[in-house]
């Protein structure tokens, strides 16, 4: 990014490298706020609000542009005098100031449309540090979120003519500031597209850092090509960014427009950031670009196995109908699926727990099913019920990991994913709150609602542990009918029979409805790869029932009306009772 600011599709940009506001005043001559007042006039403008029809009728200047210089010198003049002052002065804004109330109404409303913009401060540096960089940083985005809030009061104050006796200490900064670095990774010629890319090496969250993407579910599954879509890719490298990730044990260079700027910060809360010495001249087991303008007639939602270069390419076009934060979670993790099939690995779509019972009995299981059966709504019934049954309860993942089998033929389970990409619809009505100091949310208004929120260490999740209780989760069969919530099968082919089956009632996370069905309940790689996988299973499920695993399907019954929040409780604690007897 070379310029000093930038504003795009409601995302604010502001490149501390290129120009740092150290004062009120070197604020109001920013081009940056040139911009963002410009921007705010035009929208009010549009809808003929009655704001506009004041700023409008009260001043001589007609044209958008010449009402924005007339604003910004105004303000100038508020920082250090009052409305009676600055009428003598100027008698050009005696009418605009006369009315204090919708004065003060044009001053709120200006303030509310630049804190609902997303807003990301940005600094860069190719200099091997020692923490002083990230140290200033902090203090610089503290001291400009200050600056900010003291312009938009001594503005207010100079309207009013006296102080309030409430202040709101909102951030009013950036919500993210990125440090970043410039790093050649040793590609080959096929990605000179993105070879000089900026590399976010730090992320600085102010949260709870809230997000409105256009999209609220994802819909397909991710297809195979077989040449490198980046060469029908146009890219502004101005107008990009690389996340370096390790996802699991591979490493991930995750490449994203600034138009999707809120899905790449996001990630810092998703997966563990990897750090310089671990991606400096190194090449990625995983590249994935993400929302690329292109010469396709439709959008691509495409992976590429580039066996000549040892990478797995993701590739997503840039379209408003993939501005949902699954189609950068799940692609990546996809990818990640893909390579572990390739190593003879089991990718399993679900969550995996490490629990210590009160009564010193411990099991790790795994509860496995697609988007929306009832794994996280799990999870959060076993912490509901930490007090009075557990005593210890430890998050291997979430949503992603894979099995590997051990020296002695033990399937033992690893993690992909530090954080989880919560469905709040169906969780406890407390639990945002419970966790709103360290979530990303995402479209907290709307169905299929979202936070992202750290759960676990990357040390944890990669440790290893072994499988003793391995269940699909139903959502779809309720336990009134006559059948337990948990029911254990006897033998491999009866229980890879649900497995394979992949059921569930879909409930709103993708645009699928009603009963519907995916392979291994995982569309992300075992899908594409089912002869693969097919493989797998027989050796894995073999290997279960040889170790005497107890393997079943648990009901959560979250997709019978009535049931979401009941059933993974009634689920959990029939869980619980298995524990004590493994």
């Amino acid at each position: 990014m070379r310029k000093d600011f930038s504003l795009s599709n409601d995302k604010a940009m502001i490149n501390f490298t290129v120009k740092y506001c150290d004062s009120m005043e070197k604020v109001l001559d920013s081009d940056g706020f040139k911009k963002v007042l410009n921007s705010y006039l035009k929208v009010v403008s549009h809808k003929e609000t009655h704001i506009f029809k004041y700023i409008e009728n009260s001043l001589p200047a007609k044209d958008i542009n010449q009402i924005t210089d007339n604003i910004i010198n105004m303000f100038k003049m508020l920082t250090v005098m009052k409305i009676d002052t600055i009428a003598q002065i100027d008698s050009k804004y005696e009418l605009l100031l006369s009315n204090k109330e919708d004065a003060i109404n044009f001053i709120e409303d200006l303030y509310r449309y630049w804190r609902k913009l997303e807003r990301y401060t940005i600094i860069q540096n190719n200099k091997i540090n020692d923490g002083l960089e990230s140290v200033s940083f902090i203090d610089a985005n503290n001291d400009f979120s200050n600056r900010i809030l003291k312009l938009y009061r001594k503005v207010e104050e100079n309207i009013l003519g006296y102080k309030p006796n409430v202040y709101r200490q909102l951030p009013a900064g950036g919500n993210a500031g990125l440090i970043l670095r410039t790093v050649r990774p040793p590609y080959s010629e096929e990605y000179d597209a993105i070879k000089d890319i900026p590399f976010i090496d730090s992320v600085l969250l102010d949260p709870p850092f809230i997000t409105y993407p256009k999209r609220n579910t994802r819909d397909g599954i991710f297809a195979e090509v077989f040449e490198n879509p980046l060469k029908y890719a146009s890219i502004n490298k101005d107008h990009w960014f690389c996340f370096p990730v390790k996802v699991g044990e591979l490493l991930a260079f995750i490449y994203f427009h600034r138009d999707f700027m809120a899905h790449g910060v996001t990630l810092c809360n998703l997966f563990e950031m990897a750090k310089e010495d671990e991606y400096r001249w190194k090449k990625p087991d995983i590249i994935y670009v993400y929302g690329a303008r292109d010469s396709f007639d439709e959008v691509k939602t495409i992976f590429y196995d580039d066996v000549k270069n040892d990478v797995m390419l993701g590739y997503v076009s840039y379209d408003e109908s993939i501005d949902y934060f699954g189609y950068m979670k799940k692609m990546t993790l996809t990818l990640h699926n893909l390579i572990m099939i390739k190593r003879g690995y089991l990718p399993i779509h679900g969550a995996m727990v490490n629990i210590v019972m009160k009564n010193g009995k411990s099991a790790n299981a795994i509860i496995m099913g697609d988007s929306g059966a009832g794994k996280s709504e799990s999870l959060e019934a076993f912490r509901s019920l930490s007090e009075e049954y557990i005593s210890e309860m430890t998050i291997i993942f979430d949503d992603m990991g894979y099995l590997k089998l051990n020296d002695e033929g033990k399937a033992v389970g690893y993690g992909t994913e530090i954080g989880a990409f919560v469905r709040l619809d169906d969780l406890d009505q407390g639990y945002a709150f419970k966790e709103i100091d360290r979530s990303i949310f995402m479209n907290p208004d709307k169905t299929n609602a979202r936070l992202v929120v750290p759960v676990a260490t990357y040390e944890e999740i990669t440790k290893g542990y072994p499988i003793d209780i391995f269940l699909y989760a139903n959502n779809y069969e309720d336990v009134a009918d006559g059948k337990e919530s948990i029911e254990l099968f006897k033998d491999a082919e009866s229980a890879l029979k649900v497995f394979r089956d992949g059921a569930r009632m879909a409930k709103g996370t993708t645009t699928e409805k009603g009963l519907v069905k995916s392979y291994f309940a995982n569309p992300f790689g075992p899908v594409q790869r089912k002869n693969e996988t097919e493989v797998l299973l027989q050796k894995y499920f073999a290997s279960f029932f040889e170790n005497e695993l107890s393997v079943g399907q648990i009901r959560t019954c979250l997709g019978i009306p009535g049931k979401e929040k009941v059933g993974p409780r009634e689920a959990a604690l029939k869980l619980f009772e298995l524990i004590k007897s493994v």
